[in-house]
């Protein structure tokens, strides 16, 4: 009988999960409550992407309250995890930082440098290389001007990477909030004035026949508007366009009455590395915590699909 699994395929709080595949072996890093030791970012490890081996946490703290959103890139035999930490849970001093290890379980010591000094607020890097060797940095800042159908809110730049904790400095915007479901709080206070505040996050790119898929997350992380959707574009630094139908989230959004909120998803691929898989979190209706999750990704033409989010016995990777 074929193997099945089921979500979640890990049972502890990992909420913003990212994998890294390295030799084989996948490495998972979330956002979750930090280690007894005092070290951040809980780190995990599996062959086969459904049964996961807790390793600690990998990230020596920097003195911050809080962090969040890691990602992990490998280069030139280093593993560099981009995260944003700051003191308030929620608020508008997440700053986006980098730390470096010779192992991708750690531990990574933070290079002391803030990736993004003229923003108050950064959050949700996602590096990404693409097909020329080239590194860029796609991350989250606050727009609080409004043009065209854009809404105030919190939405995606892309910036290229001069070396791993070097941005050129020349951001260019891949996807702000633009839809009635992006909402992430009505009347929000924020640097001074009250706003209608939109959210899109979490950017994640797959590269598919020759195009560019930047996957973001939109809406409020803790209620059931949270959903994937997409934009396209032919290179990192644009222009993205939005396809059609995005009144909805396009790709993942909530089941009534069985999972609520996925999001904030990494990809990667099978053991054998002939299918893509999303990774993603998602609570449980009792909102008891956002647990990893996983499922197949493939694809109709030029639109990506799957059955995610799965909530019953599934065909493992």
């Amino acid at each position: 009988m074929p193997r099945t699994y089921q979500n979640p395929v890990y049972p502890d709080t990992m909420a913003d999960p990212f994998v890294l595949k390295h030799e084989g072996v996948y490495y998972a890093y979330g956002t979750a409550p930090g280690g007894a030791d005092g070290r951040q970012i809980p780190v995990l490890r599996s062959t086969d992407l459904v049964d996961w081996e807790a390793l600690g946490h990998a990230l020596v703290p920097t003195g911050a309250a809080h962090y969040w959103a890691p990602e992990v890139a490998f280069h030139e035999g280093r593993f560099y995890m981009y995260y944003s930490s700051g003191s308030a849970d929620e608020g508008t001093d997440q700053k986006l930082r980098v730390a470096v290890s010779d192992d991708p379980a750690g531990p990574f010591v933070d290079t002391g440098k803030i990736l993004v000094p003229d923003q108050p607020f950064s959050i949700d890097a996602h590096p990404y290389r693409h097909g020329d060797g080239q590194w860029y940095l796609f991350y989250c800042v606050d727009f609080l001007h409004v043009a065209d159908d854009h809404r105030v809110g919190t939405g995606i730049v892309v910036d290229r990477l001069l070396d791993m904790d070097t941005l050129a400095g020349e951001p260019v915007m891949v996807v702000r909030p633009h839809q009635d479901w992006h909402i992430f709080r009505k009347d929000r206070t924020m640097y001074g004035s009250v706003y209608d505040w939109h959210t899109v996050e979490g950017a994640s790119v797959q590269e598919h026949d020759g195009q560019l898929y930047c996957f973001y997350s939109g809406g409020a992380w803790e209620r059931d508007n949270y959903g994937v959707s997409y934009v396209v574009a032919d290179h990192p630094l644009g222009p993205w366009h939005r396809p059609d139908g995005g009144e909805e989230a396009l790709l993942m959004r909530s089941v009534p009455g069985a999972v609520i909120g996925p999001g904030h998803n990494s990809f990667t691929t099978s053991p054998d590395g002939s299918q893509t898989w999303i990774v993603y979190h998602a609570w449980d209706v009792a909102q008891t915590t956002r647990r990893m999750c996983i499922d197949r990704l493939e694809w109709k033409g030029k639109r990506p699909v799957t059955a995610g989010p799965s909530h019953g016995p599934q065909p493992a990777p």
